[in-house]
């Protein structure tokens, strides 16, 4: 599929940039120009939306979603077909700027106990609220889970979404296509079916995933991974990962069961039994549902209803009072006193009244109408270059003036923002239209904080608009304990205004344990010395004590703690200096050369045979190097 950047799509939805790209659709970042807010549009792909069965699938997915209204799933919000331009089957959805949970795992591997249960229990609600409504997600994956800047979490893409109520069911081909084969339970891939407990079977396998930072099940092909989920049962999480409780274990275990009849009946009852999970390993905590911003409110709505008609006809009893209280009134009887029985309205009485009202309300209408005739209606401007928005209020006989040039993350730049008044205003004839133009993306340069204490960079960073995050400690091996080492993100990063940067501030040098290698191995003790970091210094020494390539001494010897990267002096014994020619007579040229290398003499050999003769004569007293000649015959 082309890409559609750029496009105003349904002469509303203007296209910015490609957010995803899947099988059966691309989704973008958007601007709503008729209410100047950001959305996600999803358009189908050409090839599919000339297939009536996926257009019908397309819409059901709107439809199925729309129904739905809770904060943890992403809310649809207008779906339509485009005309006028590109051919496209689109949906409007809310925009929700962040990662999805596959980002979150691939950049932090397997999650602790505390943040699976906080990640897992906003997800569960939001399928809760689906499956007491009978509305099935069917595509249940890390991918389809998102994580907004500010931490709310959504659910998205009820693209495989059917109302039971409805029946209907997929075959097993198009759910191996359509869903994602890793979390498919057996009964979706073997008979093309799924109810509540096909969605607690793929989240079983997302917790799964979560805590040991792998997928149950692996393969080459889709089909080889979906046998092993119908033929195998996915391992207890517990073997696979060492510290998950049992309770925890026995949990994902019944809801991955390949019977779904030995799993939990919907979300609700696995969300009930995370809960009490959760209250088990943290007594204290309070149990209240966070995933909502705030409880739900029952609003009176009889009452609310009544207050508001009184309050909108309390202006017009003032108004009509004097018209009223000329009319003629019944006579009443003389027994009647008055303040003792509520006089009685003749039917002339109520008819003026009703005059009276209709009256005001045309006079209110008219009046709106002579204030609003003869003005201009000025059209949306937003996304338009100054020159093109000329050009349309120049038809209109209108003028622009730039009001202000601000950043934008969203309209590039020199297009316009915002107008005044905005699209669908009124001015008058002649009249001038205030233009808010953008200018671009606004980014910050991260300078350079090494050396300097936290509270003059934090000074820093707050200058250039940005916010301090948290502070980090890390050993270093130049910079002085309590001075910066670096920023995340990184110095010469290019970065939105308001990110958070973090301070990873020194502790100074490491310092750990030193051994001595006396006596030992002097190749050993170079080798691991160095490993630990230290810089080690080696001399070679003669030594009539210490055997050859042993450690001689070392300086400094041991320490219960000693700086990283301390210089450690080692010296290395050569073996003794003088040596004693051994007898090596009537051996062959190979034994005898062996011996007296060994012990670190050079040999040079004359003639054939065995040894006859040796120079110098044994028993000499030679210094290692020496030569030493072999006679043989």
């Amino acid at each position: 599929m082309s890409d559609l950047t750029g496009e105003l799509i349904d002469n509303r939805y203007l296209l910015q940039r490609q957010l995803a790209f899947g099988g059966m659709a691309t989704i973008y970042a958007a601007l709503d120009t008729r209410l100047d807010r950001a959305v996600a549009v999803k358009i189908m792909h050409p090839h599919l939306a000339s297939d009536e069965a996926f257009v019908s699938r397309f819409i059901k997915e709107a439809k199925a979603t729309a129904a739905l209204s809770h904060p943890n799933i992403v809310a649809i919000q207008d779906q339509g077909w485009n005309e006028g331009g590109a051919p496209a089957v689109f949906i409007v959805m809310e925009l929700v700027e962040g990662n999805t949970l596959r980002d979150f795992l691939n950049e932090n591997g397997p999650l602790s106990i505390e943040q699976t249960i906080q990640l897992i229990i906003p997800v569960l609600s939001a399928l809760s609220a689906a499956h007491k409504t009978g509305i099935i997600h069917r595509d249940i994956k890390p991918e389809n889970i998102l994580i907004s800047k500010d931490g709310r979490i959504k659910v998205a893409d009820f693209g495989l979404a059917r109302n039971n109520a409805v029946g209907q069911t997929m075959t097993a081909e198009s759910s191996v296509v359509l869903g994602s084969v890793s979390y498919l339970s057996p009964e979706q891939v073997q008979r093309g079916i799924s109810d509540a407990r096909s969605d607690v079977y793929a989240i079983g396998i997302v917790l799964f995933e979560m805590l040991t930072g792998t997928k149950p099940y692996d393969g080459d092909t889709p089909i080889q991974i979906a046998y092993k989920h119908v033929n195998e049962r996915i391992p207890r999480v517990n073997l696979v990962k060492e510290g998950i409780p049992e309770n925890l274990t026995e949990l994902i275990f019944s809801s991955t069961s390949p019977n779904p009849d030995e799993r939990p009946r919907d979300a609700q009852e696995l969300l009930n039994s995370i809960r009490t999970f959760q209250e088990q390993i943290d007594p204290k905590r309070r149990q209240l549902s966070l995933e909502l911003d705030l409880p739900p409110v029952r609003i009176n709505l009889k009452k609310r209803k009544k207050v508001s008609v009184t309050s909108a006809l309390s202006g017009l009893k003032d108004k009509t009072s004097q018209i009223i209280s000329s009319q003629p009134m019944n006579s009443t009887k003389p027994e009647e006193s008055i303040g003792t029985k509520k006089r009685r309205v003749s039917r002339r009485v109520k008819r003026n009244r009703i005059i009276a009202l209709l009256l005001v309300t045309a006079l209110i209408f008219g009046v709106i109408k002579y204030l609003d005739s003869g003005k201009i209606t000025v059209p949306s401007l937003v996304g338009l270059s100054k020159s093109e928005a000329n050009k349309v209020l120049d038809g209109l006989g209108l003028k622009s003036q730039i009001l202000s040039e601000i950043f934008s993350e969203d309209i590039p730049k020199g297009k316009i923002i915002s107008s005044k008044p905005a699209g669908g205003g009124k001015i008058t004839p002649n009249g001038t239209v205030g233009l808010n133009i953008s200018k671009g993306q606004e980014r910050i340069l991260i300078t350079d904080l090494t050396g300097k204490t936290p509270d003059v960079a934090s000074q820093k960073i707050a200058e250039l608009g940005l916010n301090v995050g948290e502070i980090f400690e890390s050993f270093d091996l130049k910079i002085d304990s309590g001075f910066v080492i670096r920023t995340d993100p990184a110095v010469g990063s290019n970065v939105k205004r308001g990110t958070v940067v973090n301070l990873i501030v020194s502790k100074g040098i490491e310092k750990i344990e030193l051994t001595s290698y006396i006596g030992k191995n002097g190749e050993q003790a170079l080798s691991e010395l160095t490993d630990s970091g230290f810089d080690v210094d080696v001399e070679y020494k003669f030594s009539d004590n210490i055997f050859k390539g042993q450690v001689i001494s070392q300086a400094p010897d041991r320490s219960d703690a000693i700086p990283i990267g301390s210089k450690i002096r080692l010296v290395i014994s050569k073996g003794p200096e003088f040596i004693f020619v051994p007898n090596v007579l009537g051996k062959s040229k190979n034994s005898a050369t062996l011996d007296l290398e060994n012990l670190g003499l050079r040999v040079s050999i004359k003639g054939t045979g065995k040894v006859n003769n040796i120079s110098p004569a044994i028993g000499s007293k030679v210094k290692q190097g020496s030569l030493i000649t072999l006679t043989l015959r």
